[in-house]
């Protein structure tokens, strides 16, 4: 998980805006890190209280916030009423992707073959926006919702 520098590639990010590299920070990010899944902070309590009995559910709550809020960890509502994270240009993790949510199992797949004519789609379309309203896009999240093919 180490990026260029000398420590892991989150690290900068933390230390640039003053917060504190903490084990829990550490352990959560880990978690994140090592799972392909699109977790929730439950799922991410239960592993780590699993390595760390003193962590606490709140402890997890707000380190994914603030995880969220620096750019580190992406959060997602698939529309099931929970908030799932991954996290976010994780070197040697997943590449950027968009998801694909089926409304009646609530499967989430992963998309990351994108075509030419769709990444000039994106890029094209960003770039209207960004000019439009003078808005800098620094990264964005694409969701697609319908029935997979075993509900269908």
């Amino acid at each position: 998980m180490r990026g260029r520098g000398r420590g892991p590639w989150w690290q900068d990010r933390l230390q640039g805006t003053g917060a504190r590299i903490t084990a829990p920070r550490e352990l959560i990010i880990e978690i994140l890190h090592e799972t392909d899944d699109h977790v929730s902070a439950a799922d991410v309590y239960i592993r780590a209280h699993q390595i760390n009995p003193s962590i606490g559910l709140t402890t997890v709550y707000r380190t994914l916030d603030m995880l969220t809020q620096l750019g580190i960890v992406q959060k997602f509502d698939f529309g099931d009423g929970k908030a799932r994270y991954e996290l976010v240009n994780n070197p040697n993790g997943k590449k950027h992707h968009h998801h694909l949510i089926c409304l009646r199992c609530k499967t989430i797949m992963d998309y990351s073959e994108f075509l030419d004519e769709e990444l000039e789609f994106v890029k094209k379309t960003a770039g209207k926006l960004s000019k439009k309203y003078n808005f800098e896009i620094t990264d964005h999240a694409i969701s697609f919702y319908g029935l997979c093919e075993r509900c269908r």
